[in-house]
């Protein structure tokens, strides 16, 4: 088994790479790094490569690359993935601050990157548009949440946070409360990225902002209950959901196995369990035009 410790970056696939690059700088308010060879490189105003994108026929991620510890035995690491039976490719240089990396796919063949070294990108700097300090999560479409969160928890060393009911899993990998999600659909792909913001004051400076901007948000702001974190959504141009959040819970402690409380908790103290819909602790209902993303 992997410990991966955190989210590094993940790989979009869009047919308009220029489009997508104007959204992410312009108003998502990340950095373009680099560009090269139909890929481009956009980091986080303090310099973390975050999303890669890279030029397709259809919109879709393709990649999720994650971080082990830099310690680690890079050949031990490469051992445990081909002991679970996966064939695993050693990569040199893939990506802008990046050595070297393992990739190996997971059920639904989406790669799964780890790469135990990383420097910055870019130089921390003020950036146009809402200007995430990270990458927080990503969410799937998939028809067995079990399956891939078992997949997960096996081979990559997460831990599982929580649930809504039997078909929304929540899985952690460092401190946040979740990192990867999987929920129940009709058709597997991307769900949503979701990147965190400072504070809630920079919640309300992106909703401003989107609204300036036309964009209109498909449900929010509010706070939900798994994770806790204040939350907005909208569509990019590829029409894929992005998400803007803040108060995450953390498990600081994971031998204590509870959430650093909160005062918005339920559960005193709040320890991963399965939850009842509905489940945000204000806010407004999810939209159709959210809901339709498992359709």
């Amino acid at each position: 088994m992997i410990d991966v410790r955190r989210f590094g970056h993940a790989t979009l696939e869009t047919p308009d790479i220029d489009r997508q690059i104007d959204y992410f700088t312009q108003i998502a308010g990340l950095v373009l790094a680099e560009r090269d060879n139909g890929r481009a490189f956009l980091a986080t105003k303090v310099g973390d490569l975050v999303v890669q994108l890279e030029k397709g026929a259809h919109a879709r991620c393709v990649r999720l690359a994650f971080q082990a510890a830099p310690d680690a035995d890079f050949d031990a690491l490469r051992r445990g993935v081909e002991a679970e039976g996966l064939r695993c490719e050693v990569r040199n240089d893939p990506s802008p601050g990046i050595p070297r990396m393992l990739a190996f796919e997971d059920p639904k063949g989406t790669v799964c990157e780890v790469f135990t070294t990383q420097t910055a990108i870019a130089k921390k700097q003020q950036v146009p548009g809402i200007g995430p300090i990270k990458l927080g999560h990503l969410a799937f479409v998939v028809d067995d949440p079990k399956k891939y969160a078992d997949f997960y928890c096996r081979v990559l060393g997460f831990r599982v946070s929580d649930w809504i009911e039997d078909w929304f899993a929540f899985l952690r990998c460092g401190r946040d409360h979740h990192t990867i999600n999987f929920v129940r659909g009709k058709r597997t792909q991307m769900h949503h990225v979701a990147f965190e913001l400072k504070d809630w004051a920079h919640i309300q400076a992106a909703c401003d902002f989107l609204g300036l901007n036309k964009i209109p948000i498909i449900w929010g702001p509010g706070r939900h209950g798994p994770g806790h974190n204040i939350y907005t959504y909208h569509r990019n141009p590829d029409d894929q959901i992005v998400e803007m959040f803040t108060e995450l819970d953390k498990m600081l402690d994971e031998s204590l196995g509870h959430f650093d409380p909160r005062p918005w908790h339920r559960d005193h103290p709040q320890k991963p369990k399965v939850w009842s819909m509905p489940t945000d602790l204000w806010g407004p209902p999810p939209t159709k035009e959210y809901v339709r993303q498992r359709e």
